[in-house]
């Protein structure tokens, strides 16, 4: 009997410590350190042509990181420089007025029409008198009345043209060449964006952490070309127990544990999901399996800036 009772008291105390070891694994929020990436992608299936700076170097925002081979973009940017000039040369022949030398020729041509008017309707009335008496066929009649109506028009067109020249272009075709020089201007204004879009360059200083692909490479458009961490502090990305989700809020100050730091930090809280999701694999306990977490980011301070990324982290989770 008294061997039993042995028993029990020290099995009791080793269940109090599992216990107790059980309640602190629970209290935290298991995750790893995470830093901000920025992913620079390709603006055109094109052929790598240059890359300047090599992986793990620092770079500055505005350094160019890669470069892709422009050609083809470049005589698209020609070809829209060109029709800009031919609107602007077109709107400015609208606005100018015509030539003195336009003019005179354009006034010989009303004079050359008008003798010949003057010929083709003197032989059409010769022909009808004619025709009265009976002296031509109905089909010289009908050529004669076709030919001074041809003269005519023509007369009529060389004046139109006279006119045009001396009282200069309507209102709503300058108009017209206004808009067809703004959008010339327009797309000459884009093609210059694409083609220095083929010259890809850092968006956030930082360092560059991967190039996916070598000089030489044809990448697809959109694809990723390069892949810079930013200069920021890192942060904790967490996975918060369900029961412990209702006291995080942004805002919030934890503490946070880095695995091979003896010392730890006291962190803020900058984001938490509303929507729960299932453990993951690698966080998984025997009683982590039935419950609901919560992804959360936890900034470090200042003091945690030279953290490397990927470092298992555990955060004291609250208890009230």
């Amino acid at each position: 009997m008294k061997g039993l009772l042995s028993s029990y008291c020290i099995f009791i105390p080793f269940l109090l410590v599992i216990s107790g070891c059980n309640d602190h694994r629970d209290a935290l929020a298991l995750g790893s350190t995470e830093r901000d990436q920025v992913a620079l992608t390709a603006t055109a299936n094109e052929i790598i042509t240059t890359q300047p700076v090599m992986e793990g170097h620092v770079v500055k925002k505005g350094e160019v990181v890669v470069t892709l081979q422009s050609q083809q973009q470049q005589t698209r940017l020609t070809k829209a420089q060109a029709q800009q000039q031919q609107a602007l040369a077109y709107l400015q022949r609208l606005t100018n007025g015509s030539r003195p030398e336009d003019i005179a020729a354009a006034q010989a041509q009303v004079e050359q029409y008008q003798a010949n008017f003057r010929d083709k309707n003197t032989d059409n009335l010769r022909i009808k008198r004619l025709f009265l008496k009976k002296m031509v066929s109905t089909a010289e009649r009908d050529s004669a009345q076709t030919q001074r109506d041809i003269a005519h028009a023509e007369l009529q067109a060389a004046i139109n043209e006279l006119d045009k020249l001396l009282h200069g272009e309507r209102i709503e075709d300058i108009k017209q060449a206004q808009a067809v020089l703004v959008m010339a201007a327009a797309e000459v204004e884009l093609q210059q964006q694409i083609l220095q879009d083929y010259t890809i360059v850092a968006t956030r200083n930082g360092i560059l952490e991967h190039l996916p692909y070598h000089v030489g490479d044809r990448v697809a458009k959109d694809a990723t070309v390069a892949i810079i961490t930013t200069e920021t502090v890192p942060y904790a990305r967490i996975y918060v127990p369900e029961p412990y989700r209702v006291n995080i809020t942004a805002g919030k100050k934890l503490t946070i544990h880095v695995d091979g730091i003896k010392s730890s930090y006291q962190g803020i809280v900058r984001w938490v999901a509303t929507i729960p999701s299932f453990t993951p694999y690698y966080t998984l306990n025997g009683s982590d399996k039935a419950r609901l977490v919560y992804l959360a980011e936890v900034v470090f301070p200042d003091s945690g800036r030279e953290l490397p990324a990927g470092v298992p982290v555990q955060v004291e989770m609250p208890h009230e």
